[in-house]
Order: C-alpha cells, then sequence, then structure tokens
C-alpha cells in the first residue's frame, strides 16, 4: 500500500510518496507556473485517478485527469466545464472536486467559480451544470468572499441522493435529489457584517465536514463562528467555547471517530495569522465540546496560514492529518495529529491537499 499526498499550489502539483508515512518522495511540479486550486484522488475505479483544477494564465481553467499516479495527464478536448451560453459567463476557477460518495460509479462532483456546482457522470472527463442552483433566486445576493464567489464545499450523502453545498459567501444549502429544490440550511449561523445577525442565507462558510457518526452531522468553520449540526443542517449551534478564536478557514473531520474534528484558529479579519504567531491545531474529542490544542512540530514565529482546502486526513490507522502551508511547507501527523513533522518545504503557495492509500 503506497500513501499519496496530492498538494496543489499557484505554480503547479506535486505527489508526495510514502510506504509509511514517515519517508517521503515528492514527484512535481506536474503543470508548471499553473495554479492548482482543487485537487482528487479518486479510488472507487480498478486504478486510481488524480483529478486536477488547473488554471493555466494563458489558455484557462480545466480539469485534467491522470490514470497512471501523474506518469500522464488528459485534458477533455473542448474542456471538461463550459458554461452554457445562455448564461453569459466563463469558468473562472474550479475550487473543489469532490467524487461522490454513494453508489454511483463515475459520479464527481465540481465546484466553480462563479458560483456554480457541476456533475460528471464519466470520471470527472466531462461535467454538466446543476442548472437548480444556477438560476436560484437567491443568487443575486449571493457576494463574493475574499477569495471569490464559489461553491468550495460539497458533502454527498453516501446513503441517499441528497448533496450539501457551501459557499462564500451565500451559506449552507441541500438539495434531496443533487439537482433540484437547494434550500439554505443556515439557521443558528450568526453574521458579524450583515444588520441581520442570523439571515436565512448570506452566510461566509469557509469550510464544511461531516462527522463519522453519520451525514446528519457536520461541522462548519465561518467567517466568526465553529459550529456543528446534528440533523443535515436543519440548525446549527456554535462550539467555539475552549477555543482561542472562532476564525478559521479549515475544519476536518474524523473518518472513523465520532466526535473527532481538527481546526486552526487564526486572528481575525484583517490579520489571518496563527494566534500569537504559534500555528496550532486544535482538536475535539467529544464533538465541539472540549478542545485541545495540538502543537509538537509545528512552528513557533509562523505568520503563514493553511486554507480551507489545504488541509485533509487520510483513511489510515491511525488517521493521518495533512496541513499545506501558504509559505509551502506541507505538515504530515501519522497520530492524529498529536505530533507533526515536515514532509515538504520550499513549495509554492499550497492551495490544495488530499491524502489517498493506491
Amino acid at each position: 500500500m503506497t500513501h499519496v499526498v496530492a498538494v496543489g499550489t499557484r505554480k503547479g502539483l506535486w505527489l508526495l510518496r510514502s510506504e509509511d508515512r514517515r519517508t517521503w518522495t515528492a514527484d512535481g511540479p506536474h503543470f508548471a507556473m499553473q495554479e492548482v486550486a482543487s485537487v482528487a484522488v479518486d479510488t472507487r475505479g480498478d486504478r486510481p485517478r488524480i483529478l486536477a483544477g488547473v488554471m493555466s494564465w494563458h489558455w484557462g481553467p480545466t480539469i485534467a485527469w491522470s490514470d497512471d499516479l501523474g506518469a500522464t495527464w488528459h485534458e477533455t478536448e473542448n474542456r471538461a466545464i463550459s458554461f452554457p451560453d445562455d448564461t453569459g459567463t466563463a469558468l473562472g476557477r474550479v475550487w473543489q472536486i469532490q467524487p461522490d460518495t454513494a453508489d454511483r460509479p463515475g459520479v464527481v462532483w465540481a465546484g466553480c467559480e462563479p458560483t456554480s456546482l457541476w456533475r460528471s457522470d464519466d470520471g470527472g472527463e466531462a461535467f454538466s451544470l446543476v442548472r437548480d442552483l444556477w438560476d436560484h433566486p437567491h443568487r443575486p445576493q449571493w457576494a463574493p468572499g475574499f477569495g471569490g464567489a464559489a461553491v468550495h464545499t460539497i458533502v454527498p450523502d453516501p446513503s441517499s441522493d441528497r448533496v450539501t453545498v457551501a459557499m462564500s459567501t451565500g451559506g449552507v444549502y441541500v438539495s434531496d435529489d443533487g439537482a433540484t429544490g437547494w434550500t439554505p440550511r443556515n439557521k443558528g449561523i450568526h453574521v458579524t457584517f450583515l444588520p441581520d445577525p442570523y439571515p436565512e442565507f448570506g452566510q461566509c462558510v469557509h469550510k464544511v465536514a461531516v462527522d463519522a457518526a453519520g451525514p446528519s452531522v457536520m461541522y462548519a468553520q465561518n467567517h466568526h463562528g465553529v459550529y456543528r449540526t446534528d440533523d443535515g443542517g436543519l440548525s446549527w449551534r456554535s462550539i467555539a467555547d475552549g477555543l482561542p478564536s472562532d476564525f478559521g478557514f479549515f475544519v476536518l473531520a474524523s473518518p472513523r471517530a465520532p466526535g473527532t474534528a481538527w481546526v486552526m484558529p487564526l486572528v481575525a479579519d484583517g490579520e489571518r495569522f496563527p494566534v500569537g504567531g504559534r500555528m496550532r491545531v486544535h482538536r475535539t474529542r467529544d464533538g465541539g465540546g472540549s478542545w485541545t490544542e495540538l502543537g509538537p512540530g509545528l512552528p513557533d514565529d509562523a505568520w503563514t496560514v493553511v486554507l480551507r482546502d489545504a488541509a485533509c486526513v487520510d483513511l489510515a490507522e491511525p488517521t493521518g492529518v495533512y496541513l499545506g502551508t501558504r509559505d509551502g511547507c506541507v505538515y504530515a501527523s501519522t497520530d492524529e495529529g498529536d505530533t507533526y513533522s515536515l514532509v515538504a518545504e520550499h513549495l509554492p503557495d499550497v492551495l490544495s491537499v488530499r491524502a489517498a492509500e493506491v
């Protein structure tokens, strides 16, 4: 079994490989001088497929794939994602690539800028626009966040057709069939930058993660606020007590231990640095009832951050936690975040990190 960590950066993609999660080799850059804001490793088929959301400043954005762990790459001739003519817009970036988690072979989802959701039925080679979300009456009020207007989180339900998405800014929306009837699910999420502190929609959600207990239990890291839902988003409650800050970019959830999640608190808004300049992860084992600071192996005097898709967990035992920073470092933990080691450095700005066993 080989462990692979795909690291997307401002200037290309690196593939890290290890047999023991301790010693790593790096292969890259793939797509040199092209931005890779999203990456996924789809292990459902006979052989793993790596998908990368690539942005060329000359040719524009698209999705490329490799079925041989990066030895060769392929692109759809007329682009994997292209807006219908009547929308009057063009693709800006692919911010999220998510293989489906239900028993739907070949289904891959993509979240893009401008704010849109796309579905592929052929493993990510061609996508169609989820039109009902694009035509949603709330769309005119989905304002761009600091990172642009995009669907950046896609959570397919492994046991049904339900799909949950999160966007900045707009909030959390759910469709029972993954196509129609998109309903905002933001009750209880506080907003500091709108006149109504608890609007139906308009929240700046940074990331959503699903608890190992099942798809009805999720965590959300917001622009101010860390939340938990136990009813699939019908209501959210704050679990930020015990954290040094409620601002951050990513939230991760354990794939096997219910109640276990990780966040990285940051000084809010204008600064967006680790609190006290100390890069630290906080973990909960009780669903947000309490938090423990974890730091061995992570730097002090650190003025960098980990963006919302530059962190992930793996499916190994114990669970591995991976963090990619804006100053080009990748840290790996093989003990559920207790300790970390530096496995790559001097890379460009890290935008996306995904781990898999192949």
